[in-house]
């Protein structure tokens, strides 16, 4: 099976954040869609090894802030090669605001954000599905959303010419010196699956 061709599914990609007892936290996410008009909701899938899903399960609250093209590598690595139990990825970062919900939001190269309240979450095993009811949504700007496709061609590093032998992340560009890249191995860095490497020679 020629896993790219779920690359040609146009995803868009977002800051998902999320507040618990003065703690602020966020991840890229790239799953989201809305699932009914009236009421208004959203769904979205989260990775179980991050902490903002632990977070989301806990408070049934989240922010999804939706980039837009002109967003620098820089957000990508703050919210999504790093673990919010390990840093504060708000420590220096000051483009956010707060909406009614207690939930920062991102403002720098955002061209939306949406607000919610859990309403079912549903086990995926590897993510957890929460679908959303909105309770605000305002758009910020004109920009188009970066896509997944957009984010691949145009912000993320190429990989450096290596002599290594091994598997690369697709996502982040981190490699595996092996052979073998094991069946269950997690890119520690994106936290990504055997499905999103590479092998390079």
């Amino acid at each position: 099976m020629d896993t790219n061709a779920l690359y040609k599914i146009v995803y868009g990609l977002y800051v998902l954040t999320a507040h618990e007892n003065e703690k602020d936290n966020g991840c890229i996410l790239n799953t989201v869609m809305q699932v009914t008009s009236d009421p208004c909701m959203v769904a979205i899938a989260v990775n179980k090894q991050n902490y903002t899903n632990e977070i989301i399960s806990k408070t049934r609250k989240f922010n999804i802030s939706t980039l837009a093209e002109g967003t620098k590598f820089d957000i990508f690595k703050r919210f999504g090669f790093q673990s919010g139990r390990d840093v504060d990825k708000f420590v220096n970062f000051y483009d956010t605001k707060r909406s009614p919900n207690g939930v920062l939001y991102i403002t720098q190269n955002t061209n939306a954000f949406m607000s919610a309240y859990v309403k079912q979450e549903i086990d995926l095993e590897t993510h957890t599905m929460f679908i959303g009811q909105l309770v605000e949504a305002v758009c910020l700007s004109d920009k188009p959303t970066v896509t997944y496709d957009f984010y691949q061609k145009n912000i993320k590093p190429k990989p450096e010419n290596t002599q290594k032998k091994g598997w690369r992340c697709k996502v982040c560009g981190y490699v595996y010196d092996g052979e073998n890249l094991p069946e269950d191995y997690i890119c520690p860095i994106c936290k990504h699956g055997v499905a999103d490497f590479e092998r390079i020679l």
